[in-house]
């Protein structure tokens, strides 16, 4: 069968122009070295094709475009006016597919490339810039894309490829993903200071079954970790306000809107009392996960080492 310009007029638009791409594509740099030097034979040379390869070539991007490029007088070529407009087109094309290749190298360059880290906001203020300060300690010109959320959208994230690693609570059990248990947290029930519990340094936490309780918006790992928690306390937190960062509920608490089950506080806030929750055990595990079978970088493959090194000492006591 015969694939001539008829069959390619049958097409669709939509597969005519992903059929042009895979034919122009390959000849788009020997297009490019014929016209810089205006002769076949130094340009064969230059990009180390034989003459009668670059030739044919040549011949044929001109049959499936349609339009002539060159103007020939034995191995000498000079471009057409179509083929100077076709000519500005294919060097900004090329260069922006060089700049994208020195991207990607760049990215991947083991000295200095780029990490995309993903983390829960509650470990933005300590936890991350002092592991990053750490590890550039060895890797001073590796560079980091910092993504601060939640874990389920940050799980999410990792599966369309926009994270290489991230730190996340709980610790998924996915088929798709490799997670590996770093430390784990204890949780505080937090009171405001003038709480009938603040002159408590510990608590059971049944003990605030018919309190009203501040939380994280359904989805966040903490609210399930909360309602797992008073769950196995025997009762169904009553919940007055959802938030998305944990200092926002230390604010409400503080505001005597609710109380609330959180992680330590990098700085102390005014306000609240923190007590410790003697039964059941709260704490919530942190964890690093990756995309299963997802190759990495030498600069992700140097922090992920990293992290896997600080397990049991990766948060501040």
């Amino acid at each position: 069968m015969v694939h001539d310009r008829s069959s390619q007029a049958r097409l669709s638009p939509s597969s005519y122009e992903e059929d042009m791409r895979l034919l122009l594509a390959p000849r788009l740099a020997y297009f490019a070295g014929v016209a810089r030097h205006e002769h076949v034979t130094r340009a064969a040379q230059e990009l180390g094709v034989p003459q009668s390869t670059l030739s044919r070539a040549m011949v044929r991007l001109e049959q499936d475009l349609g339009v002539v490029l060159f103007t020939r007088k034995g191995r000498t070529v000079s471009l057409t006016p179509a083929g100077r407009d076709f000519l500005a087109s294919v060097e900004r094309a090329l260069g922006e597919v060089e700049r994208a290749a020195e991207s990607v190298r760049a990215d991947a360059d083991p000295s200095g490339g780029k990490v995309a880290f993903g983390f829960l906001h509650t470990m933005g203020s300590e936890t991350v810039p002092e592991l990053i300060r750490a590890f550039r300690v060895d890797h001073p010109r590796v560079r980091f894309t910092l993504v601060q959320n939640y874990g389920e959208a940050m799980i999410e994230r990792l599966r369309a490829g926009e994270l290489d690693l991230c730190l996340t609570s709980p610790v998924p059990d996915a088929p798709d993903l490799v997670a590996r248990r770093l430390d784990e947290q204890r949780l505080r029930l937090v009171v405001p200071d003038d709480h009938r519990l603040a002159t408590r340094k510990r608590i059971r936490l049944a003990e605030a079954a018919d309190e009203t309780f501040v939380t994280l918006e359904p989805g966040y790992g903490l609210r399930r970790i909360t309602d797992a928690l008073c769950a196995e306390a025997g009762f169904s937190p009553r919940v007055a306000f959802e938030g998305e960062e944990a200092e926002t509920l230390r604010g409400l608490v503080a505001a005597g809107l609710g109380v609330a089950l959180l992680p330590p506080p990098a700085v102390p806030r005014p306000g609240v009392v923190e007590l410790t929750v003697t039964a059941p055990r709260a704490i919530r595990e942190v964890g690093v996960a990756w995309l299963d079978g997802h190759p990495d970088t030498p600069p992700v493959a140097a922090f992920k080492k990293f992290l896997l090194s600080r397990r049991g000492n990766l948060l501040p006591d």
